[in-house]
């Protein structure tokens, strides 16, 4: 039973008839659950009977995680809590690790046409707001091998209010005054794109570089000095110059003066810094 009014359920209902079983539909399976841990661990779990384009959703979870393991959680149906399963037969797995960010440019273009705001991304995969961090994304390979299954997880922050924040530096649609604020609206944006995302990469041959750019054009992060922090107290230090066709940030180092290209898997956290 729901009681607030400003935050209804998802209407499972109208969400498959848009996405599973409309003229326009482009996922197979599409599920609306109340609670759980996490839709990326219960997708990860039932992968191998799981079709390809499954999309799961929660109202609540209550042991989401992001990018190393660091937990987030909010108030139920404050938020969009999406893990989506999609397998790559034939893909080389080298390039795998453009999903997250394809899923990225999926969700600012959702964010920009639907909610009309000025959503960026912040390398490699949170969108940001002002500078403010409204979502994060998170990829796992749920199979390995000449048959890859991947499951990308998403949590979109939408009503919640300042006191129900996780941090000071994030933000939510409605604190920002997003134009659509409707999640099922929302949602419907960003399942579409990402279906079109991916489609068009397959058609492309999984060729990286026109995604790169389209990744580049999005990115608050290139152009501004940056802090990165990696395993081991090893600090990097200089100007983001580019993302590179790997998917990795590009630094100039501020010691150096050389372009030190850095992976998403070797970064515990990077930082915008304040020009010298």
């Amino acid at each position: 039973m729901w009681t607030n009014l400003d935050r209804p359920p998802l209407d499972v209902a109208a969400l498959r008839r848009a996405l599973v079983d409309g003229p326009q539909a482009s996922w197979s399976r599409l599920d609306v659950v109340e609670q759980t841990g996490s839709t990326n661990a219960d997708l990860i779990a039932r992968a191998d009977g799981l079709a390809d384009r499954t999309a799961l959703v929660a109202e609540h979870q209550d042991s989401g995680r992001g990018r190393h393991s660091r937990p987030f959680s909010g108030a139920p149906r404050s938020q969009i809590l999406l893990s989506v399963l999609m397998k790559f037969p034939g893909i080389d797995p080298a390039v795998l690790g453009w999903l997250p960010l394809l899923t990225g440019v999926a969700v600012v273009d959702a964010l920009r046409t639907v909610a009309a705001v000025d959503a960026a991304l912040k390398w490699p995969n949170d969108v940001l707001i002002e500078g403010r961090k409204v979502a994060g994304i998170l990829a796992e390979v749920a199979t390995y091998g000449p048959h890859p299954v991947v499951v990308v997880g998403i949590g979109l922050n939408v009503s919640m209010t300042t006191e129900e924040l996780p941090v000071p530096t994030a933000t939510s649609l409605v604190l920002e005054s997003a134009v659509v604020a409707d999640r099922d609206t929302i949602l419907r944006a960003i399942l579409r794109g990402i279906g079109a995302e991916v489609d068009s990469w397959k058609n492309s041959g999984w060729n990286t570089e026109h995604l790169a750019q389209r990744y580049r054009e999005r990115c608050d992060t290139v152009g501004r000095r940056v802090r990165v922090e990696m395993p081991g107290d090893r600090v990097l230090v200089g100007e983001a110059t580019d993302v590179d066709v790997h998917g990795r940030i590009v630094v100039r180092d501020d010691e150096s003066g050389q372009s030190v290209a850095v992976a998403a898997g070797d970064v515990t956290h990077l930082r915008a810094v304040d020009p010298e």
